[in-house]
């Protein structure tokens, strides 16, 4: 156990290191211009201070926008090289766009050109030394998995996804040994005996415990863990990881002592915080009705061609501690899409006109709500708001799904902007897990997070 422990990156380490580096190899790029090319805009130099911050600033914002700093999308050559040049144009817009805080335009606008080329061009080189060397396989974080079998699977497959820097190498069943032991091909298996043994031939950096039931794990290797644990070793639960790298609640191995992970944030009581988010919700509401009403006759137009019906339609919904009430919303289906029953919406539903799949796709539907937010019974972030229908048979389903009534429901929320419309219990439950998830972690940053991130879905067309 006294080896050199191997070098490898966090998850917000990563995030920071792509960050930080952005600005350097801009702010070289720049540099280089003026020694090699006639290029006298923007300068590195103590006066242009404040010029540099700004560019940096939009940098940051529009990189977080459109999805610089994702590190799936990261490790992706042909997808970073596309959303660098939109991070890059956009941030060139708005630079010109704001002469008071950068400089005035050069003479020759060939400099302009250099200018946007640079940011480009530096950008993806740090992007290429970033997939080739902290990207790689050697900066892997090596995990050795101690766990019951039959949880096996489903625990690989969510880190996996969710951070391929994070390398499970193999696994050691904690439970007893039967006679029919269950068996699972997806991963290495070493035996408990073999523990000492595995993490230093497989370099390992640090042991994952998942285990639903702590009383299966057998004495032998409840001593070695402890072992390792006064050595130093990084010993971690499952479900501690799992929300950290999947920014989700895996409320699916969560058992009667479910308290232990619902220490719920203090910002829902804190008086200052709800103000704040209350005054929000207000002006951000005021100010997307009149974006609405500037946009209503094109959308009269569209709904007279693509829908032929009402423009506008009412349901019920579940709010806050359960009160039902009424939700407005721009109507995108037909007339009588639920003539049968409440159905699940499906991808490529289709009940959804072809001129409300546009207005889903942009969230152009989602207008009237405001309404509903000044009048108090929802919110601009939250979980989204349920029928009654549904949230009685998930409810049933679903263990702790009612949770997700604490807080007010939202137009926007954690669970929109990463997760698909829930139609199917099993979509539900992962929506059930990032609505949770932020109503653990609720705060002024992560409410922002979720606005840039909602930027990004309508940037993108993903609504549905």
């Amino acid at each position: 156990m006294g080896r050199k422990k191997d070098i490898h990156f966090e998850v917000s380490e990563r995030k920071i290191l792509l960050r930080i580096f952005d600005l350097i190899f801009v702010f070289f790029g720049l540099y280089l211009l003026e020694l090699f090319v006639p290029y006298n805009y923007l300068l590195i130099k103590s006066e242009n201070t404040i010029y540099l911050i700004v560019l940096a600033i939009y940098l940051m914002i529009f990189g977080t926008i459109f999805e610089l700093y994702d590190l799936q999308k990261a490790s992706k050559l042909d997808v970073t090289f596309r959303n660098i040049v939109l991070v890059a144009s956009t941030t060139i817009l708005f630079y010109f766009l704001t002469p008071y805080y950068t400089p005035f335009l050069p003479e020759k606008r060939l400099q302009i050109l250099y200018f946007y080329l640079a940011i480009i061009i530096m950008i993806f080189i740090w992007r290429l030394c970033y997939v080739t060397f902290v990207a790689s396989p050697r900066f892997y974080k090596r995990v050795l998995l101690v766990g019951e079998i039959s949880y096996v699977e489903n625990i690989v497959k969510a880190l996996n996804v969710s951070d391929p820097n994070y390398k499970i190498v193999g696994f050691i069943n904690c439970e007893e040994t039967s006679e029919d032991p269950i068996k699972f091909k997806g991963l290495k298996e070493f035996q408990p005996k073999d523990l000492a043994k595995v993490i230093s031939e497989q370099k390992i950096s640090e042991v994952l415990v998942a285990s639903y039931n702590s009383e299966t794990i057998t004495s032998e290797i409840y001593h070695d863990l402890i072992t390792l644990l006064e050595k130093g070793f990084t010993i971690r639960e499952y479900t501690q990881v799992y929300e950290e790298l999947t920014y989700r609640v895996p409320i699916q191995y969560v058992g009667k002592d479910f308290y232990k992970y619902f220490p719920f944030s203090r910002s829902n009581q804190n008086t200052l915080y709800l103000f704040f988010h209350r005054a929000f919700d207000l002006i951000f509401s005021l100010v997307g009705l009149i974006l609405g009403l500037v946009l209503l006759p094109l959308v009269i137009i569209g709904n007279i061609l693509g829908n032929r019906g009402p423009l506008f339609y009412t349901q019920e919904r579940v709010g806050k501690n359960g009160i039902p009430f009424r939700i407005m919303k721009l109507r995108s289906m037909v007339t009588d899409a639920e003539a049968n029953g409440a159905k699940w919406a499906q991808k490529d539903d289709a009940r959804i006109t072809k001129f409300g799949k546009f207005l889903r796709r942009t969230r152009l539907d989602e207008f009237p709500q405001f309404i509903n937010v000044i009048k108090g019974e929802m919110s601009i972030i939250g979980p989204r708001p349920e029928r009654p229908y549904f949230v009685q048979e998930l409810s049933q389903i679903i263990p702790f799904y009612e949770t997700r009534h604490i807080v007010k429901p939202g137009l926007t929320g954690w669970a929109q902007v990463n997760t698909r419309y829930g139609a199917s219990v099993d979509e539900s439950l992962t929506k059930l897990q990032y609505d949770l998830y932020y109503i653990k972690h609720r705060s002024l940053f992560l409410d922002l997070n979720i606005v840039v991130k909602t930027l990004s879905t309508i940037l993108y067309y993903r609504g549905q």
